[in-house]
């Protein structure tokens, strides 16, 4: 039964709003065709009404705080099982209750520095408060819409409706599946979704309400920008204005920004900040007070930019506990300060020629990386950089006649996003515009910018169904990205081969005829895509050098080609197609060459991590990775190959030494070099027990070559295969340096392993460090290797904050009591780092205990302590998120110790500044160098 009803559902950072269309009746209601459907929802204690913008917010109240009246509003709408309140009763409680607030999901989704997916949100939260995830949340959103429609209109299940959900332009692949998977858990058909970038859909709003008039009320316009500033993103398009033969407008998106994570939430963050410096608190807020003061920031911002705003508006933070009136802070703000401070911070008028600042890290509040230059007019200069060329195109220029330091400016401005109600902001980017235009632009007029989006959704959807003749075929323009599939080179070259060119059409297939893969039936493989929004005319198979910014790295793609039943392993060669599919989403398949009717989709992984190495690599060119790796494979057959029974010990334990004369010292071995050794080593593991010296032997140069778990193709293959031996253990357990090099071999590779496998790490070598600390034999031969155990378990960053905190609390205990050898203290400063080097910000140990181990360490003389400084160093490392934080004091103290003993000044920045690590620290920390040319970028 076909749809009654298209519905538009823009499912904001701020607000989620819903619109429909009834196909029977467009016709006769015109530009009323389009509605919006207000949407039920808690406004205070037992009392609900339907508004047009539900705040897409959830309250998850304590036990016994509110009444089953309160909940019974949303009790049908939290999927996940959690109870909370949503919408405007939910925001006006987290503005009186801190830590209980789950908000910005949408920004959540699209951060990679965390599992989107685990129970995460409220963000540092206390532990008695229930959690949810980004996609939760987001689910529930979905949920309560869906079940306030399906009450209004019994009779057409909102499942079965034609849907259209919008997303950021910028959101890239990952978190466009997330969205999906999301309206999934909602209860929504994805045979009737699809997704939508956010810009487009404005200006198909704007094109629906001018539709029957669109030449003249474009006027002149010949390249429009949309600007859509929201809650939690900036998202720019450019859309170029050409004329048919009729003289019918032809509208074609052509560029594209990138994901800028810049809106309102940022401008209530600064003002927040600003009342925090005048409230004069010995101590900064805590992360759930400043969040609840944030909500107060947001209320006098609009207030204060409104086109009729007062003189001046009074904040007021309540206090905590007994101190809720007694303690409470007020602070006023006055209207031309928070013009300065909004206007000037954020929009600044300045020449084209002033792009963003760069720093070495972005900034981190919540736990969510905002940018680190907060002015949208900088990034926007950036982005018509980046388009010039097509611009010019579009603006009918010679690129030839161009002047130095000048940029093709659109000549039409659409704005969009709730930013823009404040009339100050909207005519401050006009104003920017015309200066660096030489001319005042057109505005295209929006009379709803926080609706726009969900109607555009409808009207966009109603254009691709013919029901709109006036507008043709909309806007054109197929994939905003290039995709590029990222290729392994020996010489450690990024390159990257195009798999799918920006402007391909929907549903258009694209097949790399001339590039084959050889792939292995019955074995995982992964490869690794980056998108690009540069207007460069790439071509389908063109090789292109990933050597600048432009490249933004994606989810792996993955998939398991099944071994025909009974057959041993067989190598197939494979060619690869992507297709962006009409739900807006990036697919792609590989299908063997001599038989194309098997074919595989190969599927995004979203579950995010902090750690980002660099370069990845997805599919090897024909290049070698060394000129003597067959040399060197001849060398570890000869230890462990089938004719090996004869090798003397002395051979067996020079095998590392001859590797080395051969192929050079190891830590330059780069990491396909590493790889293609482990993977021979591999082969020959089951000769690896053959003696001792076998055993130890390939234990250390397996660990190595496969350090640190990630980062190389087929690196969670790897570790899917080598898990198994954790249960087999070692053969020569009276030999103390085969387990040392067991655990070695775990710690190096911990870097793949989940969250399951390193509790299952943990639970045993917890086990080994009980007995060997209450028996202390000094023959038992896991005593000499307490140390490699205890680097090990300080090494497992995916196991849950709350085990890090009993391991580490156990270990300053035995460094305060028995003396312990010093060098335990970098594994305590590792257990409590502020920043993970591969796990995600949610594992983080809390600051608290953090800073109770930092006490323990300023106690000590760091001149004569191994490692009691970097230890020091690493807890108290500025993240910018206060949820990981320690006091800033203690941080002071920290700098104050360093610079008394003459510690790196990278040491002195790390605790002062956000930034990232440099090589020999990230050394340092990680306990040995990473393989040359693998860099772990993390994500805050």
């Amino acid at each position: 039964m076909s749809a009654r009803y298209t519905v538009g559902i823009d499912l904001g950072t701020s607000h989620t709003v819903v619109a429909y269309a009834d196909h029977a009746q467009l016709v006769s209601q015109g530009d009323d065709a389009i509605r919006l459907f207000p949407i039920p929802q808690p406004v205070g204690p037992g009392e609900v009404a339907a508004r047009e913008l539900l705040p897409s917010v959830r309250y998850h109240p304590a036990p016994g705080e509110l009444g089953a009246a309160d909940l019974v509003a949303c009790a049908a709408s939290s999927p996940d099982g959690v109870p909370a309140v949503l919408g405007h009763y939910a925001r006006e409680l987290g503005a009186q209750v801190p830590g209980r607030l789950v908000s910005s999901a949408k920004s959540w989704l699209s951060h990679p520095g965390v599992d989107r997916t685990a129970a995460i949100l409220p963000w540092g939260a206390p532990e008695d408060v229930p959690k949810v995830s980004p996609v939760a949340a987001s689910a529930s959103y979905l949920a309560h819409v869906q079940t306030a429609w399906n009450t209004h209109f019994p009779d057409a299940p909102l499942a079965e409706q034609d849907i259209v959900l919008t997303v950021p332009a910028s959101f890239d692949e990952g978190a466009r599946s997330l969205t999906l998977v999301a309206a999934q858990q909602a209860g929504l058909s994805l045979n009737h979704l699809r997704l939508l970038e956010e810009p487009q859909a404005a200006f198909h709003d704007w094109l629906f309400r001018h539709r029957a008039d669109l030449n003249n009320a474009l006027g002149p316009a010949r390249l429009v920008l949309v600007c859509d500033v929201g809650g939690g993103t900036t998202d720019l398009t450019l859309i170029q204005v050409a004329h048919d033969a009729n003289g019918q407008p032809q509208l074609t998106r052509i560029g594209v920004g990138d994901h800028l994570m810049l809106g309102g939430d940022n401008m209530d963050l600064a003002l927040a900040h600003l009342v925090e410096r005048r409230m004069g608190q010995r101590a900064p807020l805590s992360a759930a007070r400043l969040a609840q003061l944030v909500q107060r920031c947001r209320i006098a911002k609009e207030q204060l930019l409104a086109a009729d705003a007062p003189e001046q508006v009074k904040v007021t933070l309540l206090g905590g506990g007994s101190q809720l009136i007694g303690g409470a802070s007020s602070v006023t703000l006055q209207r031309d300060e928070v013009r300065q401070l909004i206007v000037d911070g954020f929009m600044p008028r300045e020449p084209a020629t002033t792009h963003p600042r760069q720093r070495r890290a972005g900034i981190v509040e919540f736990g969510l990386p905002y940018p680190a230059d907060a002015a949208i007019t900088r990034h926007l200069a950036a982005f018509l950089s980046r388009h010039a060329q097509a611009s010019r195109q579009a603006l009918g220029s010679d690129p030839n006649d161009a002047a130095p330091g000048t940029l093709p400016v659109p000549d039409t401005l659409l704005l969009n996003g709730g930013v823009f109600r404040a009339p100050v902001l909207a005519q401050r980017l006009v104003d920017t515009l015309g200066d660096w235009a030489g001319h005042a632009v057109q505005v295209l007029h929006n009379d709803a910018p926080d609706v726009a989006v969900a109607r555009g959704a409808v009207a966009y959807a109603l254009v691709r169904s013919e029901r709109v003749p006036e507008l043709g075929r909309g806007i054109g323009g197929g994939s905003a990205r290039s995709y590029l599939l990222v290729l392994d080179d020996a010489q450690g070259q990024r390159r990257g081969i195009c798999v799918l060119p920006r402007g391909t059409p929907e549903n258009t297939e694209v097949v790399l005829p001339e590039r084959t893969f050889a792939l292995r039936l019955g074995q995982a493989v992964r490869f690794h895509l980056v998108s690009s929004v540069a207007d460069t005319p790439w071509q389908a198979g063109e090789l292109i050098d990933l050597d600048d910014e432009r490249f933004v790295r994606l989810p792996p793609i993955t998939t398991v080609l099944p071994a025909p039943a009974g057959q041993r392993a067989l190598d197939v060669h494979v060619q690869l197609s992507a297709t962006m599919t009409e739900v807006g989403t990036l697919e792609v398949h590989c299908a063997r060459t001599d038989d194309p009717s098997q074919r595989w989709r190969l599927a995004f992984e979203l579950r995010g991590g902090a750690a980002q190495p660099q370069p990845e690599a997805a599919a090897s060119t024909d290049t070698p990775v060394h000129p003597r790796l067959p040399e060197a494979v001849a060398l570890i057959d000869q230890v462990f190959g089938t004719q090996s029974q004869a090798v003397d010990a002395r051979t067996v334990r020079q095998l590392r030494a001859r590797l080395e004369q051969m192929l050079g010292a190891r830590d330059t071995w780069d990491l396909p070099l590493l790889r293609a050794l482990f993977d021979a080593l591999w082969a020959r593991m089951r000769r690896r027990r053959r003696s001792a010296e076998h055993e130890r032997v390939w234990l250390n140069l397996a660990g190595y070559c496969l350090r640190p778990g990630l980062g190389a193709p087929l690196d969670s293959w790897r570790i899917e295969q080598v898990w198994p031996l954790f249960e087999q253990g070692i053969q020569y357990t009276q030999d103390s340096n085969n387990w040392s090099e067991w655990w070695t071999l775990w710690r190096r590779a911990a870097g793949g392993l989940d969250s399951a496998q390193q509790l299952q790490l943990l639970e045993v070598v917890g086990e080994h460090l009980m007995s060997i600390q209450h028996a202390r034999r000094d023959k038992d031969p896991l005593q000499s290797s307490y140390d490699d155990m205890v680097r090990l378990v300080a090494s497992l960053e995916r196991v849950p904050a709350a085990y890090r905190v009993e391991v580490g609390n156990w270990l300053v205990q035995r460094l305060q009591k028995t003396g312990d050898k010093p060098h335990t203290w970098w594994a305590v400063g590792r257990l409590g780092a502020r920043i993970s080097l591969y796990g995600n910000a949610e594992n983080v140990v809390p600051p608290e205990t953090a800073s109770t181990w930092l006490q323990a360490l300023l106690d000590l003389d760091w001149k004569a302590v191994d490692h009691a400084a970097f230890a020091a160093t690493t807890l108290a490392r500025m993240s910018g998120d206060r949820v990981r934080d320690v006091p800033a004091e203690l941080r002071d103290t920290v700098i104050q110790r360093l610079q008394a003993i003459r510690a790196p000044e990278t040491w002195t920045a790390m605790v002062r500044d956000v930034v990232e690590l440099d090589e020999a620290d990230q050394k340092r920390s990680f306990g040995e160098a990473l393989p040359a040319g693998l860099r772990l970028l993390v994500t805050a």
